[in-house]
């Protein structure tokens, strides 16, 4: 799983070089203190997981996997199922593969470094949790993925939206290039799942809790590795990196930017299409 850009300005480790000491900083974005790679809290995420589950699913399919934590959870309720994740980063995925030994589910998950939109074949459950746009804008997204959900099967959509149209100044504190087109509103959004061929089984969206545990905590390794190397010789470029980060977030998206988990049912019935 990913979601909205977490990393600041690259910093001479970003890649995770090791110094001669053994003090380099932990690599931007790797995330090592959050268990989900998105605004995400445990209760949500068994949820979840237990309700993809109870559709007694053959395959699960992870495109833009990350570290294929919700994958896994699936695959453990569904104990028929295989599964397979897709991700570019391969980090990510050395992770994933690791917590998968650790749960005895090695055997039955597949995971592949590559990017999210190559073809994969028709499964009962897809997830596409921040990754949208490995296929484009979300409604291209919406329309690629409704071809690699069979039909009658899920898909789990993880996705940003507006709370309200941005203001000119919100959106020059977000990251570089972010546009109002970037993300539609929640209604909007609903809107263009069903003309894609879903039907909206569940709508919800994140709670500030999830979004500050997410933000924090994919900052939070970092700042303490600072914390314990203030005179570190990446010390500055670190803490520069951090404070951009924070600032998209604080200043940015804040209570502008939401993100919502849609459970989608894909149908054979064509849709009408939306104004």
């Amino acid at each position: 799983m990913t979601s909205t850009p977490n990393d600041g300005p690259a910093t001479p480790n970003d890649v995770g070089t090791a110094s001669a000491d053994g003090s380099a900083p932990p690599p931007s974005g790797s995330g090592s203190l959050l268990t989900f790679n998105a605004p995400l809290s445990s209760q949500r995420a068994h949820r979840l997981a237990a309700d993809l589950a109870a559709t007694s699913p053959a395959l699960i399919v992870d495109l833009g996997c990350g570290w294929a934590e919700l994958l896994l959870m699936t695959l453990a309720g569904a104990p028929e199922a295989r599964g397979i994740g897709v991700d570019v980063h391969g980090p990510d995925l050395e992770r994933a593969r690791v917590t998968a030994a650790g749960r005895a589910l090695g055997d039955r998950v597949d995971l592949v470094e590559g990017s999210a939109a190559q073809p994969t074949e028709p499964a009962d459950i897809v997830l596409n949790i921040g990754a949208f746009h490995a296929f484009g804008s979300i409604p291209e997204a919406l329309t690629a993925l409704r071809g690699r959900v069979r039909d009658g099967g899920r898909l789990l959509f993880g996705v940003e939206y507006w709370e309200h149209p941005p203001t000119a100044t919100e959106l020059a504190n977000m990251w570089e290039g972010t546009t109002a087109e970037d993300c539609p509103l929640l209604a909007d959004l609903v809107d263009q799942a069903i003309a894609a061929g879903f039907r909206p089984i569940r709508t919800e969206t994140v709670t500030r809790e999830e979004w500050e545990e997410y933000e924090s905590g994919h900052m939070a390794d970092r700042e303490l590795w600072l914390a314990a190397h203030p005179d570190h010789p990446d010390a500055d470029a670190v803490r520069q990196g951090l404070d951009a980060q924070r600032s998209i977030w604080l200043r940015g998206h804040r209570d502008v930017m939401g993100f919502a988990y849609l459970t989608l049912a894909a149908t054979d019935v064509p849709q009408p299409a939306t104004a």
